[in-house]
């Protein structure tokens, strides 16, 4: 057993936020400069011309993802203009989460989950609670049948890699092999899902190819999974070590809003995403060479001292809140509607139907970024749900 505090999440960049400003980190012959600061990353995620994200398909990611990809995501690996333009196509599918009947299917889905694990004894929140209501959402999301959660259950919580944390092209084609296959359904059979509406939607006079259509669901399908995943699991963490946070929100539902908001802060599910480097620029003071890469550190970012009051504290009434769990400026998360009604539906049936819940054993998961040792969630999480 381990015996820490499983719902502490600790904060690894903030000798090197209060002191330089950043930290760098090897990553696959494609080093990386780390910005830490909250004002640096936004300054930096808003400036597309000399931070590019439209680089080689899968280097703006960190760890890289260039050896195991080469079709571009969109719009997440797109620079403006064009990225305004490829992202109006997908914008209000994404919204559709805001609406009542789409909420209302979330709930019933969400409420069947809660009811599997209530008074069944010890549960690996994991692979039997958080992968099976993330993959079942993503249905609504993607408008496909219920049905197809089951296969993308079965991948596992990652789509790139193995247990082994590595980057597993032979897994990844796992995915591409599935979407390739749901596109061409959808051209012989065009529906109501997000592949037929994608291949029917107009792109600067024509519709968009198969690999348009490629590109935005596998940025659909990798980019909401272990994120979720993370967010689901850490926050039931949180509530178990903390039964008054959740007996608050039960009595006070208004707050559930702002306990969301606190929750992704505090527990920021992606650590940060990269940029490339146009020109010879100076960030954090110190010089950083065209071609090389930056990553936006979402998760320093998220507890800077200067920023957020309290920061390594969850305070699930925060009154002010500009985090970026979700990115920031025009590459904010396009799913983030879609997260953020996944986790206030979620802490409301908790409310509902939960009276006690136990952690009994818990595995951490710790990124290693260099001098940067990150938790980032569980590669275990045992509760006891009554």
């Amino acid at each position: 057993m381990n015996n820490k505090n499983p719902s502490i999440f600790p904060d690894p960049f903030e000798e090197a936020r209060k002191t330089q400003g950043f930290g760098k980190v090897a990553d696959q012959d494609d080093d990386v400069m780390i910005l830490l600061r909250h004002k640096d990353v936004r300054k930096t995620a808003h400036n597309a011309k000399t931070f590019q994200s439209g680089a080689t398909p899968g280097r703006i990611v960190v760890p890289s993802e260039v050896k195991i990809r080469d079709t571009r995501q969109i719009p997440f690996e797109v620079d403006p203009p064009l990225h305004g333009e490829y992202r109006a196509i997908v914008e209000a599918w994404f919204k559709r989460p805001l609406q009542a009947k789409y909420q209302e299917k979330l709930k019933a889905q969400i409420e069947k989950a809660v009811d599997e694990v209530l008074n069944k004894g010890n549960i690996e929140i994991i692979s039997d609670f958080a992968l099976p209501l993330q993959s079942r959402a993503l249905t609504l999301l993607l408008n496909t049948p219920f049905e197809e959660s089951d296969i993308w259950i079965s991948w596992g919580t990652h789509v790139f890699r193995s247990e082994g944390e590595s980057l597993d092209a032979d897994k990844a084609n796992v995915l591409y092999d599935y979407i390739d296959a749901e596109i061409d359904r959808a051209i012989l059979n065009p529906g109501e899902d997000l592949y037929s509406v994608l291949l029917n939607s107009d792109f600067q006079g024509r519709k968009l190819n198969k690999e348009e259509v490629k590109g935005v669901l596998i940025l659909t399908f990798a980019g909401g999974r272990d994120t979720v995943i993370n967010a689901v699991t850490n926050s039931l963490s949180y509530f178990a070590e903390n039964p008054k946070a959740l007996l608050m929100l039960k009595q006070n539902p208004e707050m559930i809003g702002k306990a969301v908001e606190e929750l992704v802060r505090y527990f920021a599910p992606l650590t940060h995403m990269g940029r490339v480097v146009t020109e010879d620029t100076v960030v954090c003071e110190h010089a950083a060479k065209a071609d090389t890469r930056v990553s936006l550190c979402w998760a320093s970012a998220n507890r800077d001292e200067n920023v957020f009051e309290n920061p390594n504290e969850v305070m699930l009434d925060r009154k002010i809140n500009p985090h970026v769990g979700f990115g920031f400026s025009h590459h904010n998360c396009l799913g983030a509607t879609h997260a953020r009604q996944i986790l206030k539906t979620l802490i409301t049936v908790l409310t509902e139907k939960v009276t006690q819940m136990e952690v009994v054993d818990f595995e951490e998961n710790i990124e290693d970024w260099g001098e940067f040792k990150r938790k980032v969630g569980f590669h275990k999480l045992i509760l006891n749900i009554k």
